[in-house]
């Protein structure tokens, strides 16, 4: 097996392949160009988008040349893969913004240097594209028959898809003929809901070109209790981190089951398998904690990522910067005239209503720090909160749940 699938299988990012023996043996013969899709359908790309972009530099690594496609053209229409209703429609304009903020996230991440890794965007060829033409040069090879037997459009058809959704997986089979062309692409990998695009992709260019390309792709990765990975109880894991703080996306990772951690030790770090097995038999705290760290350093930087872990360490006790946690600043006159434990919690946004954090207080999941530093547990719902329980820097940190924290400041 050739060295750099090897790696992704182990690894975990295997699920399956057009031609494994056929793409093994011409990854032998040297470097390969291949690509991974991303329609800009938001203004950033959440964890679970980053699967097949951390596959991206590990063949990187083995010398193989990568292209991160930004759909600034199929993000028009949007991919029914994986959906059980259609996308909602959004202007061109607002793409066009998606589309500069997401590749300036995989910038930061991948590094894109136009040799190793670049990226392109199909606005480039479908914006302006003649849709008679279309039809006739590409949609003539294309069999309503078997473009139904996919998963895709299976789970679809039983819930309404439309025609625009139906057109998709013309176009991304396209995109694969484009960048052949283009930047001699002869590969394309992605997670298993994009299979049957996927394999259109390779079919086409089999009946276009007379050329053979290939299509690899990943396991959807889902969390040891079946949900899937990167979902929060504030929605997706999103890079961005004005929408995930760094310190939350900090504690997504420190706060994983136990289960998860060798899985997510393979798909988001390029810790060596060795350095990874001897990680996850040690202190399993201590390995969620190292989880947490590499990957908050390779989405947001070595300073991001141990500023967060201070955070962490202040909130569980151990020492640390509490001015790392996440901090809402309140009203001073608040604190002086003093303020009921019910509103404080919900100034704080640690409940969604003020009848949720009653319902927190009653079944002992709030909590408090005093003066000493120690955390107390919130008894009374009806408990007045004033300067009393500040510390010496004048705030106030409390805690929601096993994981919820908040720094309060008062000016």
């Amino acid at each position: 097996m050739n060295e750099a699938l090897q790696t992704l299988m182990d690894r975990g990012f295997f699920q399956q392949c057009t031609d494994l023996e056929g793409l093994s043996k011409r990854m032998d013969e040297g470097p390969v160009t291949f690509y991974v899709g991303c329609d800009p359908t938001g203004p950033s790309l959440h964890i679970g988008h980053l699967v097949p972009e951390f596959a991206l530099m590990h063949l990187r690594n083995y010398g193989h040349r990568g292209i991160a496609l930004i759909g600034g053209g199929t993000a028009r229409i949007g991919d029914p893969s994986g959906k059980i209703e259609m996308r909602k429609m959004l202007s061109y304009e607002q793409i066009d913004e998606n589309v500069e903020k997401i590749r300036a996230q995989l910038d930061r991440i991948i590094g894109f240097d136009n040799k190793t890794a670049l990226s392109d965007n199909n606005k480039l060829w479908l914006a302006d594209l003649n849709y008679i033409d279309f039809l006739r040069d590409i949609g003539a090879h294309f069999s309503v028959n078997r473009m139904l037997t996919f998963e895709a459009y299976k789970k679809r058809m039983e819930t309404g898809l439309t025609f625009i959704e139906f057109n998709y997986q013309l176009l991304q089979s396209f995109d694969f003929l484009k960048l052949l062309e283009r930047h001699d692409c002869i590969l394309q990998i992605g997670g298993d809901d994009q299979w049957g695009n996927i394999v259109a992709g390779v079919d086409l260019i089999r009946r276009k070109t007379g050329k053979e390309s290939f299509g690899l792709t990943f396991p959807l990765v889902t969390r040891s209790d079946g949900k899937k990975m990167g979902k929060t109880e504030k929605g997706a894991l999103f890079i961005d981190k004005e929408l995930t703080p760094v310190f939350d996306f900090f504690q997504y990772w420190r706060n994983i089951d136990d289960a998860d951690i060798a899985k997510f030790f393979k798909l988001f770090t390029f810790l060596p398998l060795e350095e990874i097995d001897a990680i996850i038999a040690g202190d399993v705290n201590k390995a969620k904690e190292r989880l947490a760290l590499e990957i908050t350093t390779i989405i947001h930087g070595r300073e991001e990522a141990e500023t967060a872990l201070a955070g962490a360490k202040a909130a569980f006790g151990g020492g640390g910067d509490k001015t790392a946690l996440p901090t809402t600043e309140l009203p001073k006159n608040l604190i002086e005239e003093g303020l009921g434990i019910i509103d404080l919690f919900f100034e704080a946004k640690l409940g969604g209503s003020k009848s949720d954090i009653r319902r927190l207080i009653d079944q002992g999941g709030a909590y408090y720090t005093d003066k000493d530093g120690q955390e107390q547990q919130c008894r009374d719902n009806k408990m007045l909160v004033n300067a009393s329980f500040l510390d010496d820097d004048g705030e106030l940190i409390i805690r929601a749940g096993k994981k919820k924290y908040m720094r309060l400041t008062f000016r």
